[in-house]
């Protein structure tokens, strides 16, 4: 049996004790994605997968997810080559507060990333818990929130806010870029309820989430505001320091992650893989007072 070793109280295990090559039977693939239920996001050193291993890895905690906004691998359509070379200026693949394309109306539930090549200092990636945001979120912005949608829009891949030349990824990343239908509103509920541990879960991010239901961008932007400072918290972060080989696996609805742009002058290259789940909407916490330690409090 594998062993968990938990990086923070609230976010985060390194896996040990196995081998992701050599095949993983029901009951292993089963306790991965309880393991994953509990942690939000998991590590795994010392792996490097090859491409069909890590589809192999990923269908186990769902079906292949494939990616309309960035160009994948030549011959591998559910395969994204995330790279970065050295002499790239500009932003990081993924450099902001996110929640992966969570402007679609079936966002992935989760993703693998596999690291191949990797600067000896800097590169990192944040993830933050957005169970524990909830848990510890006031209970006036719980009581606003509950029940209530956001609205989404693709703001890297779209028009009306398209962001600036000089903060995008590099050139190794082909998006498309400038599609009006990006921004196209998507509703989704704003707390979800995980569907294995019944935790309520934030479902909000700066890149992706530009109005609450009923509310005006311009009066959403300070609520927004708050709820996204209190929910990247360090408190409920864990940063992780990649090493070639190794493999992390996250709860798309569960977290939020940050890519860090601080390797400049190195090359930094990983494979990512994504798998589908509910929508969103399926996941939607009730209205009504919850029992236990998340329950809404006055």
């Amino acid at each position: 049996m594998f062993t968990e070793n938990p990086l923070t109280p609230h976010i985060g295990a390194e896996i040990g004790g196995i081998d992701l090559k050599s095949g993983i039977p029901a009951d292993l693939a089963q306790s991965l994605r309880d393991a994953l239920a509990r942690h939000q996001v998991l590590f795994f050193r010392n792996q490097h997968l090859d491409i069909e291993q890590q589809k192999t890895l990923t269908q186990i905690f769902g079906p292949l997810h494939q990616s309309s906004y960035v160009e994948a691998l030549e011959g591998e359509p559910y395969v994204i080559r995330v790279l970065k070379e050295a002499d790239e200026a500009g932003g990081t693949f993924g450099g902001n507060w996110h929640t992966d394309f969570s402007f679609l109306e079936s966002p992935p539930a989760g993703s693998v990333l596999s690291a191949v090549e990797v600067p000896s200092v800097g590169g990192d990636t944040l993830w933050v818990s957005q169970a524990a945001a909830w848990d510890h979120l006031a209970a006036d912005l719980r009581e606003l929130l509950l029940g209530r949608d956001a609205l989404h829009v693709g703001k890297p891949y779209g028009q009306k806010w398209a962001p600036s030349a000089e903060t995008r990824s590099g050139a190794s990343m082909k998006m498309l870029r400038g599609d009006p239908n990006a921004d196209a509103e998507q509703r989704h509920p704003a707390v979800l309820q995980h569907p294995v541990t019944r935790r309520r879960m934030l479902f909000l991010n700066p890149t992706y989430v530009s109005r609450l239901d009923g509310m005006s961008e311009q009066e959403s932007q300070p609520v927004l505001d708050r709820i996204q400072a209190h929910a990247t918290s360090p408190e409920f972060c864990c940063r992780f320091r990649w090493t070639p080989g190794t493999v992390a696996i996250w709860d798309n609805m569960a977290t939020q992650h940050f890519a860090v742009n601080d390797y400049f002058d190195h090359r930094r290259l990983m494979y990512r893989t994504t798998f589908s789940g509910p929508k969103p909407v399926d996941l939607a916490a009730a209205r009504h007072a919850a029992t236990g330690p998340d329950a809404l409090t006055s």
